[in-house]
Formats: structure tokens, C-alpha cells, sequence
């Protein structure tokens, strides 16, 4: 008798670019389990409320969610994991029997590329670009798994940082100070720049990356380690330049499979084949690129 066919998808607005569906379906191939994983975009936020209701309704079995959601969704779950209670930010949901449980897979995804050079991190400063639930996972991941100087928050709009991080009582032992974007400067003394903010996405807006980060004014050297949350295109302008600056350049790739590899075993229980999954999402990113 064949198996129910389990659905997953990813709640996001206008995200038909994601690979995430190339991720989670090549998993369950490989791994013989009746899960299906497809793209839900939700054009506006006052459509949250009823598509959760409605996936309990449908036995949804779980999804991901990304911008513009990760903190619109908190509201209407029925429980936080204790990793999505402390940013208020959510990237997975899963559905236990019809109770929605918030988790961020995102902090622990993000900090996985970093871990290699955790000691170099150390008592230095480091600088996020971004004031949304992907900053927050940063923040949180430098809070909790690393040890810097000081986090320096980049933002467009400094009140309205103030605000976010009130909201989730930032309270670390790591000092964090909200920085104007027009102070770019600032970042030439940080370890590690990441940009967490969706500037620099293929088909998006890509002349806003100078507006945070001006490139041309050499603020990029050759000791610092510059993470793109942005993984589509591979090599974004930031990671270009991080190149020509002969920094260590991290792609969101990286996060991606971290953040997707957790999600995968809070839904199905199993370990994902990350080599082989790795390997199926560049050869499709090759792919794309060729055409």
C-alpha cells in the first residue's frame, strides 16, 4: 500500500527562486520517505493567520518561512522552541499532530561555517548589515557560539533597530551597538561582515549593496571574513569584492544547507545526505548559470 504523500513547503513572498524545494526533494528521494516540499507565496501579511489555520486544517506536516515572515508568523504558533523565543523570529515550523511549534534552525545554520575560525573571531569586533529576523539569528549565533569584542548593528534606520532589539530584550555579555549605515567605515576594524539583508539578490536590488556597504572605497581587506546570507547568485557583488580584497568569502549556501539540514531532521526524524545534497544543489546552480 503506498505511503500518504507528506507535504512541506516554504512560506515567503515571491520566493520562486529558492532552492529550498531542490534541497528537501532531492533529500527524500535519496532517502525513500513519502515528503513532498513546494514554494507558498503569500502576498500579504493579513493572509498569515488563515494559511497556518489552514495548514492545520490540510495536516500540513511542516515549512520553512523567510522574508518578510520569520516574526509575523510568532503570533500565531502555538509554542516556541527556546532558540526562536529569544530572537522572536521563526524559519521552521513543524506540525505535531495540529500544534504549530515555532524553531530557528537559522542560528545554528548560520554559525556553521564560522566555527573553523572561532578563535580568530575572538575579541574582535563584527559587524551585520540588517535590522530583520536574519540579523537577529546573527546576532544571536555570535551571542551564543562565539565570543567577539562587540557587535556592530548596521542599519538604515537606527529607531527602528532600537525597537527590534528591545522587543526581544537583548540582554548578551557581548556589547552591541547600533551603528548608522552611514558609517561605513567602521567596519575596516571587524573580523567578520555579514550582510543580512536581502540586497544583492539575483533579479533584486543590487545597486543597494553600495548604499550599505560602499564598495569602492576599499573597506574590505584582506583579514576579514565576509558572509552573504544572500545564496542566489552564488557570487554576489559583496562576495566579488570580498574576493578582490583577498578576504575569506562565505556564501549563503552555507547557511542555506546548515539551516535546511537542521529543518529536515525536526520534520522526519532522519539525518539529511548533506554531501550528496550538496552536490545536486551546485550542479543545478551551475546549470543556471550556464543557461
Amino acid at each position: 500500500m503506498t505511503k500518504a504523500i507528506k507535504i512541506l513547503g516554504l512560506i515567503g513572498r515571491a520566493v520562486d527562486y529558492s532552492y529550498s524545494p531542490l534541497i528537501h526533494n532531492r533529500a527524500c528521494e535519496m532517502l525513500g520517505i513519502p515528503f513532498y516540499y513546494t514554494v507558498f507565496n503569500i502576498a500579504d501579511p493579513v493572509l498569515i493567520p488563515d494559511a497556518l489555520r489552514g495548514a492545520k486544517a490540510l495536516g500540513i506536516a511542516g515549512f520553512n518561512v523567510t522574508i518578510p515572515y520569520k516574526k509575523t508568523v510568532v503570533p500565531f504558533l502555538d509554542e516556541l522552541s527556546p532558540e526562536a523565543n529569544s530572537i522572536q523570529a521563526v524559519n521552521t515550523i513543524v506540525n505535531e499532530q495540529g500544534k504549530l511549534i515555532g524553531h530557528n534552525t537559522d542560528i545554528s545554520g548560520f554559525a556553521a561555517p564560522l566555527i573553523p575560525y572561532k578563535e580568530s573571531i575572538t575579541g574582535k569586533s563584527v559587524a551585520i548589515f540588517g535590522g530583520g529576523g536574519a540579523a537577529l539569528a546573527a546576532i544571536e549565533a555570535f551571542r551564543r557560539l562565539f565570543t567577539p569584542k562587540e557587535i556592530l548593528l548596521f542599519v538604515r534606520d537606527p529607531k527602528k533597530a532600537r525597537l527590534l532589539l528591545d522587543e526581544i530584550s537583548y540582554e548578551g555579555t557581548v556589547p552591541l551597538s547600533i551603528v548608522s549605515s552611514n558609517e561605513p567605515e567602521r567596519v575596516r576594524v571587524c573580523r567578520v561582515i555579514v550582510n543580512a539583508t536581502p540586497i544583492g539578490t539575483r533579479g533584486g536590488d543590487h545597486a543597494g549593496l553600495k548604499s550599505i556597504i560602499p564598495l569602492e572605497r576599499e573597506l574590505i581587506h584582506h583579514d576579514q571574513i565576509v558572509y552573504d546570507m544572500v545564496y542566489n547568485p552564488l557570487e554576489t557583488p559583496l562576495l566579488q569584492a570580498a574576493d578582490r580584497a583577498g578576504a575569506t568569502s562565505i556564501s549563503g549556501i552555507e547557511m542555506l544547507i546548515g539551516q535546511a539540514e537542521r529543518s529536515f531532521t525536526l520534520w522526519t526524524g532522519m539525518q539529511m545526505p548533506v554531501s550528496a545534497v550538496r552536490t545536486a544543489l551546485l550542479n543545478e546552480i551551475q546549470q543556471n548559470i550556464a543557461e
